[in-house]
């Protein structure tokens, strides 16, 4: 494996969590009215940015090689129904379907053609005028 081309600094380069917002300015906020003592906003900072990293930190430790092998053996899966299930599956029915196709497009172009061309020389003397 070729660790070199690991981006260490954004970790999120596609914006997937962008939605996952959890520092202390997104989940905690005092209106105007209502402030605390300065130290105790200070001391609630240093409380919830500390422990949600050392939080983050240790369940990340002990859980994420196993979800990610979990992700890895889950996307293995839908890559392989895809390749070998699905797409020959459309492939298929894509062929199947294409006398049918073609034989309801010419159905269409005989009935529907003239029918619409008729209407269209109809409306086309029609002049709105605005008085």
């Amino acid at each position: 494996m070729d660790f070199s081309t690991l981006d260490m600094i954004n970790r999120d380069p596609n914006e997937i969590n962008s939605h996952v917002k959890v520092g202390f300015e997104d989940v905690i906020a005092e209106p105007d009215e209502a402030h605390s003592f300065e130290v105790c906003w200070k001391f609630s900072y240093c409380c919830f940015s500390c422990w949600k990293a050392c939080c983050y930190k240790l369940v990340t430790f002990f859980c994420a090689c196993c979800i990610s092998a979990n992700l890895g053996c889950d996307f293995a899966c839908i890559a392989l129904q895809h390749v070998w299930c699905c797409t020959p599956c459309l492939r298929f029915c894509s062929i199947q379907c294409n006398p049918w196709q073609k034989c309801w497009g010419m159905c269409c172009n005989c009935i529907l053609g003239p029918v619409c061309e008729a209407c269209g020389r109809c409306f086309t003397n029609i002049k709105v005028t605005r008085s």
